[in-house]
C-alpha cells in the first residue's frame, strides 16, 4: 500500500498511537470533568493533524511552525494527563502509557524542529 509522506514519519505513527489511548482515557473521564475530556480530545487530535500539515509544506519555516504547534499540543496533553493522575479520575496504566508515548512524541518533534 502506498503511503503519504507524513505516514512515513515515526513521530506521526506514535502520535496516532497516543491519540487512540487519549480517546480511551476520555471515555473514562467522569461527566463532571467533561471539559477536561474535550480539551484532551482536541489537543490529541491536533498532534497528528499538525504533523501531517507540516510535512506537506514546502518551506522549512512553514514545516517548523506546524511541528512547533504539534509539540505544544503534546505538552498540553501531558499536562492534562497529569491533572487526571492527580485527581485520580482515570485508569493509571492508561495514563502511564499515554505519558510514555507523549515523551517520545515531544522528543521527536523537538529534533524535527531543530533540523528542519
Amino acid at each position: 500500500m502506498k503511503m503519504l509522506d507524513h505516514e512515513k514519519l515515526d513521530v506521526y505513527q506514535v502520535s496516532i498511537e497516543f491519540m487512540a489511548i487519549a480517546i480511551k482515557i476520555t471515555d473514562n473521564i467522569p461527566r463532571g470533568y467533561s471539559s477536561l475530556a474535550d480539551q484532551l480530545k482536541r489537543a490529541a487530535w491536533s498532534i497528528p493533524l499538525n504533523i501531517a500539515e507540516g510535512c506537506g509544506k514546502s518551506t522549512v519555516n512553514d514545516k517548523r511552525r506546524f511541528y512547533v504547534i504539534a509539540r505544544g499540543s503534546a505538552m498540553e496533553c501531558g499536562a492534562i494527563i497529569d491533572v487526571c493522575r492527580v485527581l485520580e479520575i482515570d485508569d493509571m496504566e492508561a495514563l502511564k502509557q499515554g505519558k510514555d508515548l507523549l515523551v517520545r512524541v515531544v522528543s521527536m518533534l523537538t529534533k524535527l524542529c531543530q533540523f528542519c
